[in-house]
Protein backbone atom coordinates (compact mmCIF):
# COMPACT_ATOMS: atom_id res chain seq x y z
CA UNK A 1 0.00 0.00 0.00
CA UNK A 2 1.35 3.40 -0.97
CA UNK A 3 1.62 5.81 1.91
CA UNK A 4 2.84 9.38 2.18
CA UNK A 5 3.25 11.79 5.06
CA UNK A 6 2.31 15.43 4.68
CA UNK A 7 5.30 17.72 4.77
CA UNK A 8 5.18 20.93 6.74
CA UNK A 9 3.22 23.64 4.84
CA UNK A 10 2.46 21.24 1.95
CA UNK A 11 -0.77 21.69 0.05
CA UNK A 12 -3.23 18.87 -0.35
CA UNK A 13 -2.87 19.05 -4.13
CA UNK A 14 0.87 18.39 -4.07
CA UNK A 15 0.43 15.60 -1.52
CA UNK A 16 -2.23 14.00 -3.71
CA UNK A 17 0.09 14.29 -6.72
CA UNK A 18 2.88 12.54 -4.78
CA UNK A 19 0.45 9.82 -3.66
CA UNK A 20 -0.77 9.16 -7.20
CA UNK A 21 2.81 8.99 -8.47
CA UNK A 22 3.78 6.54 -5.73
CA UNK A 23 0.74 4.36 -6.51
CA UNK A 24 1.69 4.33 -10.19
CA UNK A 25 5.31 3.42 -9.47
CA UNK A 26 4.37 0.63 -7.08
CA UNK A 27 2.04 -0.89 -9.70
CA UNK A 28 -1.00 -0.68 -7.44
CA UNK A 29 -3.28 0.76 -10.13
CA UNK A 30 -2.35 -1.85 -12.74
CA UNK A 31 -2.75 -4.64 -10.16
CA UNK A 32 -6.25 -3.45 -9.28
CA UNK A 33 -7.24 -3.27 -12.95
CA UNK A 34 -5.81 -6.74 -13.55
CA UNK A 35 -7.79 -8.25 -10.67
CA UNK A 36 -11.03 -6.40 -11.44
CA UNK A 37 -12.40 -9.33 -13.46
CA UNK A 38 -11.63 -13.02 -13.37
CA UNK A 39 -9.24 -14.15 -16.07
CA UNK A 40 -9.24 -17.78 -17.10
CA UNK A 41 -5.87 -19.56 -16.97
CA UNK A 42 -5.95 -20.10 -20.74
CA UNK A 43 -6.41 -16.35 -21.25
CA UNK A 44 -3.46 -15.67 -18.94
CA UNK A 45 -1.25 -18.01 -20.95
CA UNK A 46 -2.40 -16.42 -24.21
CA UNK A 47 -1.67 -12.92 -22.88
CA UNK A 48 1.77 -13.99 -21.63
CA UNK A 49 2.59 -15.58 -25.00
CA UNK A 50 1.54 -12.41 -26.81
CA UNK A 51 3.71 -10.34 -24.45
CA UNK A 52 6.74 -12.59 -25.07
CA UNK A 53 6.28 -12.38 -28.84
CA UNK A 54 5.97 -8.60 -28.71
CA UNK A 55 9.10 -8.27 -26.57
CA UNK A 56 11.07 -10.58 -28.91
CA UNK A 57 9.90 -8.66 -31.99
CA UNK A 58 10.99 -5.33 -30.46
CA UNK A 59 14.36 -6.82 -29.55
CA UNK A 60 14.88 -8.08 -33.10
CA UNK A 61 13.96 -4.69 -34.57
CA UNK A 62 16.48 -2.96 -32.27
CA UNK A 63 19.21 -5.39 -33.30
CA UNK A 64 18.45 -4.88 -36.99
CA UNK A 65 18.54 -1.10 -36.68
CA UNK A 66 21.98 -1.15 -35.06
Amino acid sequence: MAEIKLKEHESIDSALKRFKRRCEISGLVSEIKKREFYEKPSEKRKRALHKRKKRKRRQMLREQSQ
